[in-house]
């Protein structure tokens, strides 16, 4: 569909009718030779000025080549542009982050994976968070995992085949034997700071008491939820183990209901793919449609024929025609006229 890009511009199309109108004429002076006797020679010589009609047909030649040059370099000013159909694309709408204890409790043999084999804590969570991300498509995914410190494994990205992979080469101890729960959240709230989008979940899973963190739980949660971050936690622990192993569910509570998440507890890999398969049907994927237009610029159309026009005008008036040779042959001051 053909459009132009400033099609007010059109109102300057007049413009040169109201110059030629409204503006005095350019007069000048020239040097003459007055001839008191002039109707006299003509009588007796018999000859006549005629070079009017030559003149006359070059002016109008000119005026409308100089009309038309006119039109053209306003239309180019206008931009005209040829716009294609609507183009459709979705746009993520939710930003995803995922929080993973590797501490060195999550190597305890306490779950089974899919064939009925007894594996560690840690290989579950892959195995199910696989599964997860499988399901994300649309929303931006990123990973921390926290032990002595948090560390981002991977930034939001939409390319979930990425974070797969990285979830899939995560080991027990890489980033320390400790808990630092709370640091894990300061950091996931740091890497939303430059979230555009309107939806911010967490989802933080951990098997241990924060002992190593230099901002608490609490204070960390409070300040995700003025951040508009939401925190679903998940407890994989033994709330009946001592020290560093103890589950500490009552902050974990906390962070969930203070951000207006959920809390859940997984004893086994079976709960845990169902808490994640209820957490697919609560955070939903959102995605902003878009749509866009393409436009093709057609300015050098009316421009390029311009430049031909105004040059084959001007060499035009150049060239001496028979007609007009035979005329200034006759009268010479039509020439110079």
């Amino acid at each position: 569909m053909p459009s132009f890009a400033y099609p007010w511009l059109a109102l300057l199309l007049p413009l040169p009718i109201l110059a030629y109108s409204l503006l005095p004429r350019h007069r000048e002076q020239r040097p003459a030779l007055r001839v008191p006797f002039f109707a006299r020679l003509v009588t007796l010589t018999g000859a006549r000025p005629d070079g009017g009609a030559v003149i006359s047909h070059r002016g109008l030649v000119r005026s409308l080549l100089l009309g038309l040059c006119w039109l053209l370099a306003i239309a180019a000013l206008m931009r005209p542009q040829w716009i294609e159909p609507p183009l459709h694309f979705d746009k993520p709408a939710r930003d995803l982050l995922l929080l993973v204890d590797l501490s060195g409790s999550m190597d305890t043999q306490d779950f089974t994976d899919a064939s009925g084999a007894t594996v560690n804590r840690l290989s579950a969570v892959k195995q199910v968070l696989t599964d997860f991300l499988k399901r994300r498509e649309g929303d931006r995914v990123g990973v921390i995992v926290f032990g002595d410190a948090p560390f981002t494994l991977a930034p939001f990205t939409t390319d979930l085949g990425l974070s797969e992979r990285l979830v899939g080469e995560m080991q027990v101890g890489m980033a320390g034997p400790r808990t630092a729960f709370g640091d894990a959240i300061g950091l996931g709230i740091n890497m939303f700071a430059k979230s555009t989008v309107p939806a911010r979940t967490m989802i933080a899973l951990t098997d241990g008491n924060d002992t190593a963190s230099q901002v608490p739980p609490d204070q960390a949660a409070r300040i995700a939820k003025d951040n508009g971050i939401v925190i679903h936690t998940i407890a994989v622990g033994d709330p009946a183990a001592a020290g560093e192993d103890k589950l500490d569910e009552a902050a974990l509570k906390d962070v969930a209901s203070t951000t207006g998440g959920g809390y859940y507890r997984a004893l086994d890999r079976q709960q845990l793919a169902t808490i994640y398969d209820e957490l697919d049907r609560i955070e939903t994927r959102k995605v902003d449609t878009v749509t866009f237009r393409p436009k093709t610029e057609l300015y050098w159309i009316p421009l390029g024929a311009l430049v031909i026009l105004s040059m084959l005008g001007e060499g035009l008036l150049l060239v001496r025609w028979p007609h007009r040779r035979a005329a200034m042959t006759a009268n010479p001051r039509a020439e110079n006229a």
